[in-house]
């Protein structure tokens, strides 16, 4: 698909990332996730005075082994890992206030698998409403007269809806249109959070990211399925005609833009974050399928294990984003270009395959 997939930049120098908030004491949620990991991972490296604690259920999707080369650091005053709920009210607020207390909430935790909340909502209500909630009110009692606090919510493009083939990427301004229960959770848990930034004056901020892939990222996912096929010869099931549309970040760009925003962002700003790397999923596929066929000459061509399948419902046709705000007021940009992490990202899981 031809995209603005390197657009022409101004060749001015990006502005100086303003400091409008400085984390110390920060409670991740989701650490043990795909993003959340390589979230500590950066918070580790870019912040070395600040303490770490991640909040994790570790359901199905977590794992603390994505942080096993920080181990060492694991209940030191660096990092500690709790297992816990975020719907435990009681216990969101005792984390909160351990120690000098929390200063920055980072909410990465959530139920985000679409079929999985075609197949049953009620998980993804619960998780990603009522424990938005739940974190939301135990900040506004534990921060009560505090200036140096900022609760930053990590949210979805999903949440605008789907965009027809002519249309233009969605915009902070462009209006909310979910369509599955899982992007229907999440718009739910966004409006919350501007509803505790305009009634009760939380210090928030909002980020909504386009589809992200890396290493480390569950095989539940587009991506990682399509190489698990690939690896065990197995049929790669593609919904409709393929041409659906999605707009790709590599996840350790993500992460800086999640950085650049809890530290810069504006207090009850939305920001939207991508790489304006518009592809078709079928065209996804066959870059997967190119890597295994150099890599794993053995099974190629592995183009030949694509089967179309019925199409879920609702499947949204399109999105993309328009990064133009985060870019220009905290001058961050994509670094990594679509096919350079596609390489990393299989040859992440090639190291860790034990061939089951």
């Amino acid at each position: 698909m031809q995209s603005a997939r390197h657009p022409s930049r101004s060749p001015a120098a990006p502005p100086a990332l303003p400091e409008r908030h400085r984390p110390r004491r920060i409670l991740v949620t989701g650490g043990a996730g795909f993003i959340g990991s390589h979230l500590i991972r950066d918070l580790i490296r870019s912040l070395p005075e600040a303490r770490i604690v991640n909040l994790d259920l570790l359901t199905y999707a977590g794992d603390l082994g994505r942080l096993d080369d920080l181990a060492h650091l694991l209940d030191t005053p660096r990092l500690a890992h709790v297992q816990g709920d975020i719907c435990d009210g009681e216990l969101v607020r005792t984390l909160l206030a351990e120690g000098e207390g929390v200063d920055t909430v980072m909410h990465l935790a959530a139920e985000s698998h679409v079929d999985r909340s075609i197949a049953g909502p009620e998980a993804f209500v619960r998780t990603n409403i009522t424990g938005t909630f739940t974190l939301l009110e135990a900040c506004r009692e534990e921060w009560v007269g505090r200036k140096d606090v900022r609760f930053h919510h990590v949210s979805t493009d999903e949440v605008r809806g789907e965009l027809a083939p002519g249309d233009p990427p969605f915009t902070e301004a462009s209006p909310y249109a979910p369509n599955s229960p899982y992007a229907a959770s999440k718009a739910a848990s966004d409006h919350l959070v501007r509803a505790y930034h305009r009634t009760y004056g939380l210090p928030v901020v909002i980020s909504s990211c386009s589809n992200n892939f890396g290493p480390d990222q569950h095989r539940e996912k587009f991506i990682p399925t399509v190489i698990d096929a690939c690896l065990h010869g197995r049929p790669i099931p593609l919904y409709g005609d393929g041409t659906n549309v999605r707009d790709w970040i590599y996840v350790e760009d993500h992460c800086r833009a999640l950085l650049d925003i809890v530290r810069g962002g504006r207090t009850g700003a939305d920001y939207l974050v991508g790489a304006r790397d518009e592809r078709r999923n079928l065209e996804v596929v066959e870059a997967v399928c190119q890597i295994m066929d150099e890599v794993r000459p053995e099974g190629a061509p592995h183009r030949r294990l694509v089967r179309f399948v019925r199409d879920r419902p609702g499947h949204d046709f399109r999105y993309a984003v328009d990064p133009s705000q985060v870019e220009r007021e905290l001058g961050w940009r994509p670094e990594t270009p679509f096919a350079q992490g596609l390489r990393r990202t299989v040859r992440a899981v090639l190291n860790t395959w034990d061939g089951e």
